[in-house]
């Protein structure tokens, strides 16, 4: 995967250059110039022509030559590609989402709105709607396609609904926030969510806020405003904002209001790394948008995104698997399970794993963790196995408990 990634990123490079584009931008202003001069006296039309074919051709060699390189590249990379892959079959499964062109669809749809490229979901929406308003209903599907089947509307109602609203809303605060270093739209939409937030244990509101006050004590927008002027306008800010945060974020208000006894020397002092953070706005930029899909009952990453990169980890090890296991003439242990550990990253592990100490088998929702009066937790069915309905001794301690005080855990 090092070469195929190395690779990509020198192709992405060369797709990403502008020698090319403005090489063929010369020749049309060649071209249009020569047109206007043409037009102002016809009777230079052959000398002007005559002029023009050196620097065309000149134009046109330099824009073959910035193509030559972006082919190169390519085909350095489909090489790699083929190298790692060698034209193995992918590792299929009884159950294929690309079954359900409606959910890949849906999927699609909902991950372009996620990313901001709203001209691109409504022509991919316009898309599927014409497809799928041009094909017959077919009287012989089965019940996952039905069911899929029936995700059409919203799919459509994508296309101007509330979730469209909502994102392109999303994408606007993070352009302000980004761009122009502009906090305050932020923050007047987490003081309207506050509610929902403080439920959900947010610190987003707190965060806008003290990023706010750190703007200001650096002087704000105005390059010209002096340092003791930046301090007086996050002085200000602070006793016309803060009031409301101080139950919940005394300390963390102290340490913004010491910090003004360092100014003269922020760099030594200990609050250094809050107030010269280079990451503090892309970090706020990020939990603003966690939070706001997680109040539109989404996750904070697209899970078209996680599922494409999660399988692309995967891939290599299901491909030496698959190879294992033609050769030794063996299937799947389970259809809803891997019989290798896939490797992925801590923040694409999403559910936590419990794995009995009685039975040594992992937990379910059919037979979940159980928590015991003495504080060791085993599965429900070795609960139900070694208390019999009575009085049962903790496998692991003295202790006597009866099954019914026990309570499941959810993880």
């Amino acid at each position: 995967m090092d070469q195929v990634q190395k690779e990509h990123q020198r192709l992405w490079k060369r797709a990403q250059s502008s020698k090319c584009i403005n090489d063929v931008q010369a020749t049309i202003d060649l071209l249009l110039e020569a047109r206007r001069t043409i037009v102002d006296d016809p009777s230079s039309a052959s000398i002007t022509l005559a002029k023009l074919q050196n620097p065309v051709k000149a134009s046109f060699e330099a824009t073959n030559n910035d193509l030559k390189e972006a082919y190169s590249g390519l085909n350095k990379y489909t090489k790699a590609l083929d190298k790692l892959f060698k034209d193995k079959p992918l590792p299929t499964t009884e159950y294929d989402s690309l079954s359900q062109p409606v959910l890949v669809n849906r999927a699609v749809a909902m991950h372009l709105l996620r990313e901001g490229e709203f001209s691109t979901a409504d022509t991919f929406l316009s898309e599927v709607s014409r497809i799928h308003m041009s094909s017959e209903p077919d009287t012989t599907m089965s019940q996952a396609e039905k069911q899929a089947t029936e995700a059409m509307p919203d799919i459509e109602a994508m296309q101007s609904g509330e979730i469209r609203n909502q994102f392109l809303l999303m994408h606007e605060l993070l352009y302000e926030m980004t761009e122009h270093q502009n906090l305050l739209p932020a923050i007047e939409w987490a003081r309207n969510n506050r509610e929902a937030l403080y439920v959900r244990g947010s610190n987003l509101e707190f965060e806008l806020c003290q990023l706010q006050f750190v703007w200001l004590f650096h002087g704000g927008k105005e390059n010209n405003v002096s340092v003791g002027s930046g301090r007086l306008m996050a002085l200000e800010y602070v006793k016309r904002e803060f009031p409301r945060f101080q139950g919940r974020y005394l300390p963390e208000i102290q340490r913004l209001m010491g910090a003004m006894a360092f100014a003269p020397n922020l760099e030594d002092s200990p609050y250094n790394s809050i107030f010269n953070n280079p990451n503090s706005w892309e970090r706020v930029a990020t939990s603003f948008k966690g939070e706001f899909c997680a109040l539109l009952s989404l996750a904070a990453e697209s899970p078209l995104y996680v599922a494409a990169t999660a399988g692309a980890i995967a891939l290599p090890t299901l491909l030496k698997l698959q190879t294992i296991m033609k050769e030794k003439r063996t299937e799947w242990t389970s259809q809803n399970e891997l019989p290798v550990e896939i490797p992925l990253p801590r923040s694409y592990q999403y559910h936590s794993i419990f794995v009995c100490p009685v039975s040594k088998e992992q937990t379910t929702d059919e037979n979940p963790p159980m928590l015991i009066p003495c504080g060791h937790v085993i599965a429900q069915q070795s609960l139900a196995r070694i208390s019999k309905g009575v009085k049962f001794k903790c496998p692991y301690c003295p202790s006597e408990s009866n099954a019914k005080d026990a309570r499941k855990l959810l993880l």
